[in-house]
């Protein structure tokens, strides 16, 4: 199918950018389940771990289900404004859950499924939450760590029975699967929804609550970035823990009317991904770059993608090569976009506009995001600053008010008029802006200022590289060198040699002073449970290796 879009007008896109939000807002009423009455069809492709199981939920039966489940928590005594871990995989359970919560004001704290019995214990005593929601395999986890939560009064199992925990099955058995809004307490807009966990790569996880706006809020996410609409079928390949899993599974598809691929694989298998791609007919993919990098070292030549119409990725370098091979193979560029858990899609790159390889985009309509200094000026064009999210009367679109409960790690984050997003990033003179790296993660080398993230790009070019972290390492002549840990492809063995030639290709692809001069094979790298690395583990190893 490949790509076909017309030319998009950012500037008057910018213009005529408005949303109302009502007061009341809460999308499992006023989205999911208008749709169920008005105009239902399929809500979600629910497909099982082979691939093979093949099962339609509509809009309607996503609807009476939370329903369900909405009556339930009010049978059990649960209240609006408490708060409910979530730890379940991508089943449709998923959304009976988060949906029903938000029909009755619970706040819902979604994560993912590699979660420790120590990290619940932690999120749970954290938010003080009395009800915890999981799936047969970790009710282990909860029960290791039950007697050291004194607020957890309520578990709640998705599988067979168990000692000491209701089944969601059991409890929605009884219960009416309608319910009148005006029975329960009501949300208003700017009400807690959600409260995810940040991944913690330089301290604990922070708690970022979400309101009720914020659902609504990422109809920008939807309508631009990822251009979808009723006739989507749409697959983000994310875990139901991250924020990712909002963005891509919950709230820009649903708003939209589109479909929703929930595959319930474990891991990442080419070939059923593939499978999936092509039976199902999918629209509109978004996939880490790591997974289309993984991808454009397969043959592609016999994949059936003439389905697709919009591919997109966010969270990392996007390897210029997979981009070329991903094309060639489905006629479909792939759109970088940035955001944070704590905001929506902020920047991107729009179908219809033109693409420069590289950069994340340009800030999308009804926020103003902008490069900025330590005092919340505005930098000259191509001068590397903070990436900043100015705060507007009335308060930007998805943007989360401060960390739960922390104080002074919000007011560090919200300063100058500006919300600091803690990367950096540089703006060209038409407006694109480049990625740097995390705030915190600038090399500062004989005076040269280098961004990780253009060497790890550099890197990812070589054919033996499969996955690289650059951190600085200490050094007495220059202050900081650059020092690269990195992954090989299989068939590629680390030597000395092969150290070199990767050195000597860095300095061929970007200016020279970059190149790493300190490299060191690793089988893995160590990463957050949501898949990002770790880089403060690293810095602290290349410290004691000097």
């Amino acid at each position: 199918m490949g790509e076909t879009f017309p030319p998009f007008d950012y500037a008057a896109a910018r213009a005529d950018f408005s949303l109302d939000v009502p007061a009341d807002f809460n999308f499992a009423f006023d989205v999911v389940a208008k749709r169920g009455r008005e105009n239902d069809k399929t809500a979600l492709i629910a497909i099982d771990l082979g691939g093979e199981n093949v099962v339609h939920h509509s809009y309607a039966d996503l609807d009476r289900h939370s329903n369900s489940f909405a009556n339930a928590l009010m049978s059990l005594g649960a209240e609006k404004g408490d708060f409910a871990f979530v730890m379940i995989p991508r089943v449709v359970e998923w959304y009976q859950v988060l949906l029903g919560f938000a029909k009755t004001g619970v706040v819902a704290m979604p994560g993912t499924n590699l979660l420790t019995a120590k990290d619940i214990e932690y999120r749970i005593n954290r938010a003080d939450a009395r009800l915890a929601v999981v799936t047969a395999e970790h009710a282990d986890k909860v029960d290791q760590i039950r007697a050291n939560c004194p607020s957890l009064e309520h578990l709640i199992l998705i599988g067979e029975r168990r000692d000491g925990w209701s089944t969601l099955e059991d409890m929605c058995a009884d219960q009416p699967d309608t319910v009148d809004r005006n029975t329960l307490p009501g949300t208003s807009a700017d009400e807690l929804m959600l409260i995810y966990f940040t991944s913690g790569t330089t301290s604990m996880p922070k708690m970022v609550g979400r309101d009720h706006a914020y659902a609504l809020a990422h109809s920008i996410t939807g309508d631009y970035w990822m251009d979808l609409g009723e006739d989507d079928v749409h697959w983000t390949l994310t875990d139901t823990g991250w924020a990712k899993a909002a963005w891509g599974l919950l709230y820009p598809p649903l708003l939209a009317g589109a479909a929703v691929v929930l595959y319930d694989g474990e891991g990442f298998d080419a070939d059923i991904h593939l499978k999936i791609i092509a039976e199902q007919r999918v629209t509109t993919f978004c996939a880490p770059p790591t997974i289309y990098r993984v991808l454009a070292q397969k043959d592609l030549s016999g994949a059936d993608f003439s389905s697709l119409r919009h591919c997109f990725g966010a969270g990392e370098p996007l390897n210029p090569e997979a981009m070329r091979s991903w094309k060639a193979a489905t006629g479909c560029d792939i759109y970088d976009g940035y955001g944070q858990t704590e905001t929506i899609n902020i920047v991107a790159n729009y179908p219809g506009m033109e693409i420069r390889a590289g950069s994340m985009g340009k800030p999308v309509p009804g926020l103003t995001v902008d490069i900025i200094d330590d005092d919340g000026a505005i930098v000259a064009d191509d001068e590397v600053g903070h990436i900043g999210v100015q705060v507007t009367d009335p308060w930007p679109p998805g943007l989360f008010h401060g960390y739960f409960r922390d104080d002074a790690v919000t007011a560090a984050a919200f300063r100058n008029g500006w919300y600091y997003t803690g990367d950096t990033a540089k703006r060209d003179a038409d407006g694109y802006i480049w990625f740097v790296g995390r705030s915190d993660d600038i090399i500062s080398s004989a005076s040269y200022r280098i961004s990780p993230f253009e060497v790890e790009s550099a890197l990812i070019e070589h054919e033996a590289v499969l996955e690289s972290a650059v951190v600085a390492k200490p050094d007495e002549i220059r202050g900081e060198i650059v020092m690269a840990y990195i992954t090989l492809v299989p068939g590629f063995e680390p030597s000395d040699d092969l150290a070199k030639e990767i050195q000597e290709f860095v300095k061929q692809q970007t200016a020279p002073y970059k190149y790493p001069r300190a490299i060191e094979f690793r089988d893995t790298l160590p990463k957050t449970i949501s898949g990002k690395i770790r880089r403060v583990e690293l810095r602290e190893d290349a410290a004691k290796s000097v």
